[in-house]
């Protein structure tokens, strides 16, 4: 790993916690530089008279720390018409409240039919105006790539391709793509495809990753599916206890610049120090084994 990866590594607050100083002083302690957090719904954000001060709340708990926050968007705000907007914008003042570098938004998640073309030119649209306010605020706007929760259809944020075109027709340097591992995995085995071929055209847009494990597409059963939902793709569960190939991506990861927030979710979620040590490890030793075998 790069020797700034202390600088970049990030967990996430589990979406419905508060973030409390002690949780937070509980991420720093093991490492971690930077946390996620979930807005608030998008009729908070909507109104300041709600997000004002539920913002100098969270930014009163930040401060007890050194943790750099990223905010995630509500998973039910879609821009491009007034009321998503206006929930939007609220967005981007209350992340620039706490002092958030990101902000996490589903773009494109939508189905890929003739019906989703209104609305995704509307919300490249006002994508486009909010990146302007993304760039007076200091804020930058991560589009996310998804994957189906449980087996079903994807939306078309599940091709990374399709959030980097969205991405430069916009050509504004505060709106790039948050790249989520685990989503990628399970788009990558449905398709019957490598998660390095799907995300190696795209790492040139990623200014945030998002980190996690899962089974993915579940083709068949395998040994590590104990306690764990029987049918669900989407696991979060914490890197090394699913089937990704972290081995190849140790030196993707290593030599990139954006930020990675590691996002696992309970009631598999490890102590934040256990977590950090041995996602840690992990990199370091797949990133220097790769590198010893080119040498030879």
């Amino acid at each position: 790993m790069r020797a700034d990866c202390a600088e970049r590594l990030g967990l996430n607050v589990p979406s419905d916690w508060w973030a409390a100083p002690a949780l937070l002083k509980s991420f720093e302690a093991a490492g971690f530089a930077r946390v996620q957090v979930h807005a608030p719904p998008t009729s908070v954000l909507s109104d300041p008279r709600q997000s004002a001060p539920h913002a100098t709340g969270l930014a009163a708990a930040l401060s007890t720390t050194g943790l750099e926050p990223v905010i995630h968007a509500p998973a039910n705000l879609r821009v491009g018409a007034r009321e998503g907007d206006r929930a939007a914008e609220g967005l981007l003042s209350y992340a620039a409240e706490i002092g958030a570098t990101h902000a996490v938004y589903h773009a494109c998640a939508l189905p890929d039919a003739p019906e989703s073309e209104d609305a995704l030119l509307f919300e490249a649209r006002s994508l486009d105006a909010l990146s302007l306010r993304a760039e007076r605020l200091g804020v930058t706007i991560a589009v996310e790539n998804l994957a189906p929760v449980f087996p079903g259809p994807e939306p078309l944020s599940s091709s990374p391709m399709v959030l980097r075109g969205l991405v430069n027709r916009i050509g504004s340097e505060r709106i790039g793509i948050c790249l989520d591992l685990g989503h990628a995995h399970i788009v990558a085995e449905l398709r019957r495809t490598s998660l390095e071929a799907l995300i190696e055209p795209v790492l040139d847009s990623v200014t945030l990753f998002h980190a996690h494990d899962n089974l993915g597409a579940r083709w068949q059963p395998t040994n590590a599916e104990g306690g764990i939902d029987p049918l669900k793709l989407d696991l979060h569960l914490p890197p090394g206890q699913g089937t990704l190939p972290w081995e190849r991506l140790a030196p993707r990861l290593a030599g990139h610049d954006a930020p990675l927030v590691l996002e696992v979710h309970p009631p598999h979620r490890p102590r934040a120090d256990e977590l950090h040590r041995a996602f840690t490890r992990r990199l370091a030793e797949r990133g220097q084994a790769l590198a010893t075998a080119r040498l030879r």
